[in-house]
């Protein structure tokens, strides 16, 4: 990458955010980028490394932040529901910077040419062996959503992460995603391949029918002689945002009694640092830090808010850290905690984007990568059509990528209705690049994608929107789930965030006409939870869309498909 002197100023002035202390490099050229944004001094004597939600992406990525993330009742206009300009305030951060192009959407498409593709594994790895090489005894923990979100992973039915989080020198995880692959595999994987090397944690897995652990609830691990208890929190409404046969014989949930049982616990043990690494979301580990006393900190993940500064909890045993680490393997959190006479007496926490264009890749890492997808790259690079408009899709109520799936899945499934789930991963693509198959199967790989048509009455269709809108918008954060809305083609309808469960969904109409309650209409959709799904012989998500793609040629920029927004305005969370 080549920055002008006046870009590499701004390079610096973005790596001072959260205390990196890089005068020195002020007057250097482009070449010194790298040591600027990852010299970190060493701080205290206990050190965690933090990555959360990478969904499987071994390489360097594009990847648009949300201009859209509401937040509603005391949720609103605090962090995590900060978007653009009104996160960069919040945090200190200047625009134009290449942290501003890191943690916000802002002039998108011409930051990402700029500063180039962020993320990869191989990349990571270099800067995650920097950080323990100046922190001895740093642990690396991996919060979940690791094993899903690419074809590789759906291809080696996960194996590729597995090896390469081994490379990568992960020490503990817990899960989410990792459950779609079934009972069966996850614990072969955690007997097999990690063994004694990496711990899975999740004190919120048990066994359906009597209780008991399925898992380990926590493990403590010796930090330069300091006792570090590290308790797992996988994502609780796993049996409900996916399907239940996947993990029939277990229950999860949010635990919070549990989790202060294993708090208690561990302290009695003799650990004088508490963590939880949580996969719940940033709004429930909030409220669960003021809730659960003696937690020093909880890393947390699942609903992708790459958020530069930590957000402090008061609770009735002080005070708790409650971070979230982003997605995609665009970040790494360090957690310095300085530790004296058994009592954390101070930190510092950075997050730090992974710039693929800065960080030189890890040779090790970048082999191990090379022989993974090897048998599979004259698939995964396989044109399809190219793009005149930028395809992402994160945000609350749709996002371009999610809309070039609901107008293929009208058009070829003949269905003046679609839906596509809320999922916040899959990556972005610039206007004028080429649509693969692997950016196709990073929007879609999951194990469950059936494309499915149904007949939906017009209450029904309500019904399935109010729902959603409630797992987003309810104010009460254990009952989020941690999704975006719904992504809905060809039906227009307005939304209320604020309004009461059941009312939040109103005007709905196709082609101008109110629907009717007792009247069925055709609805294309796709990732159905439903058990019955599996056995239906319909096709996969995307193989309704490669062909349609393939007939496209060069697609036209989408025209988003978005809802009417009521009683809202303003808010932080909205561009």
């Amino acid at each position: 990458m080549s920055l002008s002197k006046r870009e590499f100023l701004q390079v610096l002035a973005a790596a001072s955010v959260g205390g990196m202390g890089l005068q020195r490099y002020a007057w250097a050229d482009s070449a010194a980028a790298d040591k600027a944004l990852y010299d970190v001094p060493q701080f205290g004597n206990v050190s965690l490394l933090h990555m959360t939600d990478c969904h499987a992406q071994l390489k360097p990525i594009y990847f648009r932040e949300p201009s859209v993330n509401l937040g509603i009742g005391a949720m609103k206009n605090q962090r995590p529901h900060l978007v653009g300009e009104h996160l960069l305030k919040a945090c200190g951060i200047q625009p134009g910077t290449a942290s501003a192009h890191a943690f916000s959407y802002l002039d998108f498409d011409a930051a990402a040419k700029r500063y180039g593709k962020v993320g990869g594994f191989a990349h990571l790895s270099t800067l995650v062996k920097r950080m323990k090489a100046s922190r001895p005894g740093a642990l690396l923990l991996d919060g979940g959503d690791t094993w899903q979100g690419s074809a590789t992973s759906l291809w080696t039915n996960a194996q590729d992460m597995v090896d390469a989080c081994k490379l990568l020198g992960v020490d503990v995880m817990t899960g989410h995603w990792e459950f779609t692959y079934g009972m069966e595999r996850v614990q072969q994987i955690i007997e097999k391949d990690f063994g004694n090397k990496l711990d899975f944690v999740a004190q919120n897995v048990k066994t359906a029918d009597f209780g008991d652990p399925v898992f380990k609830p926590y493990v403590i691990r010796e930090i330069n002689g300091v006792p570090v208890a590290i308790i797992g929190q996988a994502f609780p409404y796993t049996p409900i945002a996916n399907p239940r046969y996947m993990v029939a014989d277990w229950s999860f949930g949010i635990q919070d009694d549990n989790l202060q049982k294993m708090v208690d616990e561990a302290r009695g043990k003799g650990a004088k640092v508490v963590v939880v690494l949580s996969h719940n979301g940033m709004d429930v580990d909030i409220k669960m830090a003021s809730r659960v006393r003696g937690v020093d900190a909880i890393l947390g993940g699942h609903t992708h808010d790459g958020m530069p500064i930590p957000t402090m909890v008061e609770n009735a045993g002080g005070k708790t850290i409650v971070t979230n680490a982003g997605s995609n393997g665009k970040f790494l959190g360090v957690l310095d905690f300085d530790v004296k006479d058994g009592k954390v007496r101070d930190f510092k926490y950075r997050l730090m984007p992974i710039f693929a264009n800065i960080l030189p890749a890890d040779t090790e890492m970048e082999a191990l990568i090379t022989k993974i997808r090897a048998p599979y790259e004259s698939r995964l690079n396989e044109v399809l059509a190219r793009t005149d408009g930028t395809l992402y899709r994160r945000g609350n109520f749709n996002g371009t990528g999610d809309q070039l799936l609901l107008d293929a899945m009208m058009a070829v499934q003949d269905a003046p209705i679609a839906f596509s789930p809320g999922f916040r991963w899959g990556t972005s693509l610039l206007a004028g690049q080429d649509i693969t198959r692997e950016w196709l199967m990073d929007m879609t790989a999951t194990t469950y994608s059936y494309a499915t048509v149904t007949e939906m009455t017009g209450a029904t269709i309500k019904t399935v929107l109010e729902d959603v809108a409630d797992n987003l918008f309810n104010p009460d954060p254990y009952y989020q789930q941690g999704g975006d809305m719904v992504r809905v083609g060809g039906l227009q309808y307005q939304c209320d965030p604020t309004a009461k469960a059941g009312a939040r969904i109103t005007e709905m109409r196709l082609k101008g006409e109110l629907l009717e309650a007792d009247k069925k209409y055709k609805v294309a959709g796709w990732a159905p939870v439903a058990e019955e799904a599996r056995s239906a012989g319909n096709k996969q998500i995307w193989e309704v869309v490669e062909p349609w793609l393939k007939d496209q040629k060069v697609l036209k920029p989408r025209a988003l498909n978005e809802p009417g927004l009521q009683n809202v305005k303003p808010n932080q969370g909205l561009a």
